[in-house]
């Protein structure tokens, strides 16, 4: 039986605590708080008891998914388990109880780690700085793209293009265009990759910046990135790559020995932090030698033994956060980073592409795989050939969420028609893939023996299929008493 609401469950006069009237020491409640801070019509808040209060957040629980609970095969969006060590890290009294308008040398281990962090991410991305300001990976773009303006507006010029691929993810225009530039589309070829001739026509003395995910959205790593990258360095204009998909290049590969300028990292992604509706993320942007002096400020630097910010920046873009970003995320991040060591980190990458492959492999004989080749982290199936049984790639991913799985990305990349993007994480063993592929393999044949499993789906959840168009239009979420 679905849930009902908490305020479903209200009856009046109930109450989850109570306190002694005592505990005022024979003060009145006027004594211990002004009246003129006292509410005068009382909250409308549910009036339940603290059994009934607990039962029901468990029940909502376990009709939620998560890490904890659940493989995500969401494709670029990496999700994968978050160990608990980091959030015993993350908990530390010297870190969890400290303030960031505290005096600067009580929070000497904080800027500590910090700083370590710093230097292990532009190590791990082969740049020279980076900041850790950001709280998004979007956030992120939007700094690489004002560092972009300021760096060529130094060198005294007004370039305002910044050229982004068909692939690209949906939040690379946007944050160029926050940023005040003006978008070029540049196509991919018949390989899924950049059509490096398409480049070379786009690239002008008004470029600015080429944003660009290495591997793309399709899980591809583009062959000619150093033919890409002469291209756009000849015309004067950098290098941006997007790190969504950071979590197949790890000890492997370098972007900066690639050749790009700058970097944003989503620790909450490749280095397996929360997610969460809108945060808590992190962004941090990694930057070439020439670009740093443009660097969020302030930066945390060190002089002897001691740390400090320094606000003397004066070609920085300035501050883009409160304080110095998510810190707590920062913290599980750097945990996790120094628990795996560099051999760790190059085998999750080695892990991700096996597993991906090996994933591609079990699938491809019942879907279409438009670029059916060895990938890196991710691959995309098409499901447009069955759009004459009337099922959409949506169908398929509700229908999966009755086998108990978390839907994949739908209809993106935008260059292939009813994708779905499909990522499997180094932290999913065999035995779960296996279980994914045999899911997928019964919705196929569920295509085939009776569509309308797919186009009804999900039968299993206790809300069933939404108009989405609807739900977006008109959001509701506030609680009417009947």
């Amino acid at each position: 039986m679905p849930e009902k609401l908490i305020f479903e469950k209200s009856v009046a006069g109930r109450r989850g605590a109570t306190f002694p009237t005592e505990a005022l020491q024979g003060f009145s409640i006027d004594q211990v708080l002004p009246k003129k801070f006292q509410r005068q019509i009382p909250l409308p808040l549910p009036e339940v008891s603290e059994n009934e209060l607990m039962r029901h957040y468990t029940r909502l629980s376990h009709e939620n998914y998560g890490v904890d609970t659940g493989f995500y095969p969401l494709g670029s969006c990496t999700m994968k388990y978050n160990p608990k060590i980091n959030e015993d890290v993350a908990r530390f009294p010297g870190f969890a109880q400290i303030h960031p308008l505290q005096p600067i040398e009580t929070v000497q281990g904080a800027l500590q780690l910090l700083y370590h962090l710093e230097k292990i991410l532009a190590e791990i991305a082969g740049m020279a700085r980076v900041s850790l300001q950001p709280v998004a990976g979007a956030q992120g773009e939007l700094v690489g793209m004002l560092i972009t303006r300021a760096y060529h507006q130094q060198q005294g010029r007004q370039r305002k293009k910044v050229i982004i691929p068909d692939s690209a993810h949906g939040t690379n225009p946007a944050s160029a265009a926050l940023a005040g530039h003006t978008i070029q589309t540049v196509h991919s070829n018949a390989d899924g990759l950049i059509d490096v001739d398409d480049l070379a026509k786009v690239v002008d003395e008004e470029t600015a910046a080429f944003m660009l995910t290495n591997p793309n959205t399709l899980g591809l790593f583009e062959r000619e990135i150093e033919k890409i990258v002469r291209i756009v360095h000849d015309a004067g204009a950098l290098m941006y790559l997007d790190g969504a998909n950071l979590n197949a290049l790890l000890g492997l590969t370098r972007p900066g020995d690639m050749g790009f300028d700058i970097v944003h990292f989503n620790l909450h992604k490749t280095f397996s932090t929360p997610h969460g509706g809108g945060g808590p993320g992190a962004g941090p942007v990694g930057v070439a030698e020439r670009l740093v002096p443009y660097l969020p400020s302030p930066t945390i630097e060190k002089k002897g033994e001691e740390y400090f910010l320094d606000e003397r920046r004066p070609q920085s873009i300035g501050r883009i956060h409160g304080f110095h970003g998510n810190f707590g995320i920062l913290v599980r991040a750097y945990t996790y980073i120094s628990r795996l060591g560099a051999s760790g980190l190059s085998a999750i990458s080695r892990n991700a592409i096996i597993n991906a492959n090996y994933l591609r492999k079990q699938l491809e004989g019942s879907y279409p795989v438009p670029f059916n080749r060895p990938c890196m982290h991710e691959f995309v199936l098409s499901a447009k050939k069955f759009r004459e049984k009337g099922v959409h790639a949506w169908d398929i991913a509700k229908r999966l969420i009755d086998y108990g799985f978390y839907p994949p990305t739908v209809n993106f990349p935008l260059v292939i028609e009813e994708a779905l993007m499909i990522e499997t994480p180094e932290s999913e063993p065999r035995e779960v893939l296996d279980a994914f592929a045999e899911a997928m393999k019964s919705i196929r044949k569920e295509i085939d023996d009776d569509p309308s499993r797919l186009t009804g789906a999900p039968h299993t959840r206790p809300v069933g299929r939404m108009d989405e168009v609807q739900a977006a239009k008109r959001l509701d979420v506030n609680y009417q008493k009947k």
